[in-house]
């Protein structure tokens, strides 16, 4: 199904009409002055606002001893606690679990295992929840309406599946719910947090399973492969037999549908776009109500499924324009009292506070004051062909006050690779364009959102039609005169990591310099050093990338860029965190070695407390700064030798 390659593109890392070609026209304004590398990727002073279920108290995250904490304050107030003060490693996401007090996760140097603690909203109490090595816990479900308990999955009895347990969230008791027989990969709850699904996997297959009680038994409702999609969002609002789920079934984009498990059958197609596959399907909690239908083309849109969601929305675009994207974030329980995020591409984005019975809608955090929006670069989408005929959609961002000609280029091909690039505010494009570089991002075959059969296009096409069709938007921002055939440079995370060493190994002549962030140098060794947790998918992953025990062997060597290095022409930058549990830090070691093997030097930054992307202000800093220095080193003017 694809739902779980979703979340294997999570972990690692992150549309205009179809078009024969998409024109691209520059608005020449006057160049922005220089901006530090600090300023684009320092955290924000506020950011990540949750408000508490009786709306009496807003939590956020902002910097103590550089790293992100949680505050909280009284609405209305300016008066704010402190509740958190770790100092080794930010907090990236933490929610109310009642009125008094907050959940949060954290690992340790990025090795993701990570831990849940509780805290009291006055900072005092704090209790971790699971205090176990080597073992990494997951959130089930909040249980928003019980908010002393929480069910959580932990793989402390095998590391490579997760039991569900109910936790105590103040004292930390756990009682296990159901022993996972080491094929559930998943679970699902109901509106009243009783577990009724079980998601099991073979590697290839999936199936769903269900039980109308925790009194009965799970019993078999389907089973998929892989490259089918049923996903169950949430159960009707009676608990009953039917849930809304995300479906591909008998179609190639996937659309919101009711199904009744009991029967096994669809019973209702309520939504699909015949363009893109649809993201997700909200509901109201406090009116028991499905409110909107998410899904992407250029931009996020949505089809409303009510009046009252539609009009509030209206509100927003109404006062606050309708070139931003709005997302309400969090409410209270009677959902009066609402925080609205608003999303551009030219800043980080602003949190308003909104008062549906006063409406009211107050500005309470702008998550970048020091950047001046006139100052940034805009997003633009764009298509163009593959060689093959496909349409790839993107986005090209152009520096501001220079003409779209021969500009010098990153090409930034995204991680995953199994999601997508979006529109809206990046730092490091925005640094990129700020020192006079475009950027093209490109939503490559395989990519999330265009429906099943792009995604399958992918399969075992690593460095192949995958990279083809990076390739062919270099070609054809060159074909449009925007960039210079002799300044264009790849940078990517992940797969993208490995999409630019594939870049420089298979079309050597084409770029004059490379940036690889944590990227898979070596098909084989990736397969072997997967997180345990990765276990029960590795035949998926065998049928999407390839087998190293069949034939595949061949075209994983082929395309596995640390056996292509004498190819390598460009200048290259590798940079890597020690703990990183995904792409390891050896498959950055071998392709350096590989290369001083050669005589070829190669710039290394290894982060000894950093796991997949450098998370500490202080080291992406350190990143950000030597990569400008090393794309100007060799991009800013034509070097004649440079690929000779």
């Amino acid at each position: 199904m694809k739902n779980l390659i979703f979340l294997l593109s999570i972990l690692m890392l992150v549309a205009c009409k179809d078009s024969k070609e998409s024109k691209v026209v520059s608005e020449v304004k006057q160049p922005p002055p220089e901006i530090s590398v600090e300023d684009f990727v320092k955290n924000s002073e506020q950011r990540t606002f949750r408000m508490s279920p009786d709306g009496s108290h807003i939590a956020y995250l902002a910097p103590y001893k550089t790293r992100m904490n949680i505050h909280v304050k009284a609405a209305g107030s300016e008066d704010v606690i402190r509740v958190t003060g770790v100092e080794d490693r930010d907090i990236n996401n933490f929610f109310w679990a009642s009125n008094d007090r907050l959940v949060y996760i954290k690992d340790n140097a990025g090795n993701e295992n990570f831990h849940l603690y509780s805290i009291g909203k006055e900072g005092k109490d704090e209790k971790n929840l699971t205090p176990f090595d080597g073992v990494r816990a997951q959130i089930i479900d909040d249980l928003e309406s019980q908010p002393e308990f929480m069910i959580i999955g932990l793989n402390n009895r095998n590391p490579q599946v997760f039991d569900p347990y109910r936790i105590n969230i103040k004292t930390g008791e756990m009682d296990l719910i159901y022993e996972n027989p080491g094929d559930i990969t998943g679970w699902g709850t109901d509106h009243d947090g009783k577990l009724r699904l079980a998601y099991k996997t073979n590697g290839v297959d999936t199936s769903i399973w269900y039980r109308q009680s925790e009194e009965d038994e799970f019993k078999e409702v389907i089973s998929l492969n892989f490259k089918e999609t049923l996903s169950p969002q949430f159960f009707d609002f009676d608990n009953g037999d039917v849930v809304y789920a995300i479906s591909d079934l008998n179609r190639d984009k996937s659309a919101i549908v009711k199904y009744d498990l009991k029967q096994n059958k669809e019973i209702e197609e309520i939504y699909a776009n015949s363009e893109v596959d649809v993201d997700y399907l909200a509901y109201s909690n406090h009116r028991k109500v499905p409110t909107h239908i998410g899904y992407t083309r250029a931009k996020h849109e949505r089809k409303f499924m009510d009046d009252e969601t539609e009009n509030l929305f209206k509100r927003f675009h109404d006062e606050l324009g309708d070139e931003n994207e709005y997302y309400i974030v969090s409410t209270n329980k009677e959902e009066t009292k609402m925080l609205v995020y608003l999303s551009h591409d030219t800043s980080r984005g602003y949190y308003y506070y909104y008062d549906k019975d006063a409406d009211t809608l107050k500005k309470i955090a702008d998550l970048s004051p020091w950047l001046n929006p006139e100052h940034m670069a805009q997003m633009k989408p764009i298509s163009y062909k593959s060689r093959d005929g496909l349409t790839i959609h993107g986005y090209l961002t152009l520096p501001v006050g220079r003409e779209a000609k021969n500009l010098p280029v990153v090409i930034n091909p995204h991680g995953g690779p199994w999601a997508r690039d979006n529109w809206g505010y990046n730092a490091e494009v925005q640094l990129l364009a700020n020192r006079g570089y475009a950027v093209l991002q490109m939503n490559f075959r395989g990519s999330t959102g265009y429906g099943k059969e792009f995604w399958q296009k992918s399969f075992k096409q690593w460095g192949q039609a995958m990279q083809d069709d990076v390739t062919d938007g270099a070609h054809w921002l060159i074909d449009q005169g925007i960039a210079d055939p002799d300044r264009l440079a790849i940078y990517g995370g992940s797969y993208g990591g490995y999409a630019t060493l594939a870049g420089i190994t298979n079309t050597p002549e084409l770029y004059a310099a490379a940036v690889d962030y944590v990227g898979v140098s070596n098909l084989f060794t990736f397969m072997e050093t997967i997180p345990p947790y990765w276990e029960p998918y590795k035949k998926m992953l065998y049928e999407m990338v390839g087998d190293p025990n069949t034939a595949d062997s061949i075209m994983m060597r082929a395309n596995s860029p640390v056996y292509n290095v004498d190819k390598i022409k460009a200048a290259l930058f590798v940079a890597q965190g020690a703990n990183d549990p995904r792409v390891v830090q050896a498959e950055s070691d071998q392709m350096v070695e590989a290369l001083e093997k050669k005589g070829v030097n190669v710039q290394y930054m290894l982060k000894t407390d950093e796991g997949h992307g450098f998370r500490n202000e202080e080291n992406r800093f350190d990143f950000y700064n030597a990569m400008i220095i090393f794309l100007d080193e060799n991009m800013k003017e034509k070097v004649a030798d440079i690929k000779t």
